[in-house]
């Protein structure tokens, strides 16, 4: 059986931390910002996790396997 590729998409979007939890960045912050509260924009500029169902799911995709 041939070995199973990483989703290159994923690996674009988020980050492994050292205790292995998925970092990913906040969505709606690509366009339209003028409509947006200066505290709205900030809150999207930090990194947020990813729930423990979705870390398994997201990992496992990146390591193709």
């Amino acid at each position: 059986m041939p070995k199973l590729k990483t989703h290159k998409g994923l690996k674009k979007r988020i980050k492994i931390s050292a205790k292995g939890k998925v970092k990913r960045s906040r969505p709606g912050k690509s366009h339209l910002m003028s409509g947006k509260s200066g505290r709205r924009k900030e809150h999207m500029r930090k990194k947020t996790g990813v729930s423990p169902a979705f870390n398994k799911i997201m990992t496992r995709a990146l390591r193709g396997s």
